[in-house]
């Protein structure tokens, strides 16, 4: 336990020391098409009550003053979560996430694109899910995409990549964003990018109009070491905190995106990440990543078609 703590330790310090020589370079790189920008500064946040409402649980939500934040939180009784006021085509949604430190087995605190209400049993999602976890074990967040969701005699093909962070996400609020275009969907923690999914064929990328949703609730049969620790409501209540909300992108009412959201697609013909983000993602998967839908050949004995030739690639990193 020591050992691999000093190991987390480690990739963690030589992350910070590579992010501070690329904010260093950055004077230097001014004519360089590669030069580093946080994707969440291209967008205003706004306040919760401008873009969600409460979906269940409102007596477990409480707003902050001025809107800019919302706590959200389980106990025995409830969970609670929030949905987008608009279903949107395509758009980059962001939240800023503080999780609560110690005992969290079972629960799950998630931002994520889904259209569950408008297609029970085969709906479609885009997803960032804390794992809740015990003490001295780390947070892992779970990116997934799936199509026509579960049920109705379908199997669920799930598309999860799993990470450590290199940090405490309970120290303090971090940024986490879903950026969903035509093309490809990218999932970024504190504006660097870990995971980039292509639409490399059409089945297995959601193309239905998807909301956004945020949620805390109790998943005590999967959530923690596949359901080994469940939910211990003596720890209760569970919270969870959200704000800088950013959603910004191409509504399904009406037929013009935001201005924000069009901007930045302007780099979406490249593959919407530049050269040194996708160098930055990579050394995140070979770092972080503790879990590969497309190197799990128990569950997928045979290749699922997005998962591309270097199916069996070191260190498990997706091609981009």
């Amino acid at each position: 336990m020591g050992r691999a703590f000093l190991q987390q330790k480690r990739a963690a310090m030589t992350l910070l020391i590579l992010i501070m020589l690329i904010s260093l370079c950055g004077v230097c790189a001014k004519q360089s098409n590669n030069q580093f920008i946080p994707v969440t500064s291209k967008f205003q946040t706004m306040k919760f009550s401008d873009g969600y409402s409460n979906l269940w649980g409102s007596q477990h939500q409480e707003l902050s003053q001025d809107q800019s934040s919302t706590t959200i939180w389980l106990d025995s009784s409830s969970g609670s979560g929030f949905k987008s006021l608009q279903a949107y085509k395509s758009g980059f949604f962001s939240a800023a996430i503080k999780l609560q430190a110690g005992y969290t087995a079972g629960v799950i605190t998630a931002l994520y694109l889904s259209n569950s209400q408008e297609f029970p049993g085969h709906h479609d999602e885009i997803d960032m899910e804390f794992l809740g976890t015990t003490p001295g074990k780390p947070y892992t967040l779970q990116t997934n995409i799936y199509i026509s969701g579960s049920g109705d005699g379908q199997v669920l093909t799930g598309r999860e990549l799993k990470f450590h962070l290199w940090f405490d996400p309970t120290e303090d609020f971090h940024n986490y964003s879903i950026l969903w275009t035509p093309s490809h969907i990218i999932f970024y923690v504190d504006d660097i990018a870990i995971r980039k999914y292509p639409r490399r064929v059409s089945s297995t990328f959601p193309q239905r109009p998807l909301w956004v949703y945020g949620s805390i609730w109790d998943a005590s049969s999967w959530a923690t070491e596949n359901g080994k620790y469940k939910a211990d409501y003596r720890y209760q209540p569970f919270v969870a905190k959200f704000s800088k909300f950013i959603l910004s992108g191409c509504p399904v009412q009406g037929s013009a995106c935001s201005a924000e959201f069009s901007s930045s697609l302007i780099k979406s013909g490249t593959g919407g990440l530049t050269s040194q983000e996708r160098w930055k993602m990579k050394w995140i998967q070979s770092n972080y990543l503790v879990y590969n839908y497309c190197k799990d050949r128990e569950r997928y004995p045979q290749r699922l078609p997005e998962c591309g030739k270097h199916y069996q690639g070191a260190n498990g990193i997706i091609p981009n």
